[in-house]
């Protein structure tokens, strides 16, 4: 009853962060509920980035890194653009002027949920600091 429930309420289109692709790979169960109810998936280049950057720094990176090429082969890839970058700015000046500095990498992947009015799944904390930002946490 209760992935009935989440398929009315919760399936829709969604950007996932890093964190959030590991836990799949780890085969965390409320993201495979999750993900089997979503409808179409994005992943930021930037986050394919991140995932190549922990594979290369792993103990089996040859395997990590097909896994994560065979993954990104079904899923697509939203890359930055102009359009990106005049939300990633805005973005960027809204959490000086709170103080409230994250990474760069987020900042950009926050952008591009922005863009393209896409919720980002993330497990972050400091994505709450994002105004407007359409933040779902699995």
């Amino acid at each position: 009853m209760r992935i009935a429930e989440k398929s009315i309420t919760m399936s829709g289109n969604y950007i996932l962060d890093t964190n959030i692709i590991i836990a799949l790979f780890a085969g965390d169960q409320d993201v495979l509920e999750e993900i089997a109810i979503a409808g179409e998936i994005f992943i930021p280049s930037i986050v394919v980035g991140e995932l190549l950057y922990g594979a290369h720094n792993s103990g089996k990176p040859d395997q990590n890194i097909k896994k994560i090429e065979k993954f990104c082969n079904d899923i697509q890839i939203l890359n930055c653009d102009i359009s990106t970058a005049q939300v990633y700015g805005l973005v960027k000046k809204q959490l000086k002027d709170i103080g409230k500095p994250i990474p760069e990498n987020d900042i950009w992947i926050s952008a591009l949920s922005k863009q393209h009015q896409i919720p980002l799944v993330s497990r972050d904390k400091h994505f709450d600091n994002i105004p407007e930002l359409d933040l779902r946490k699995w």
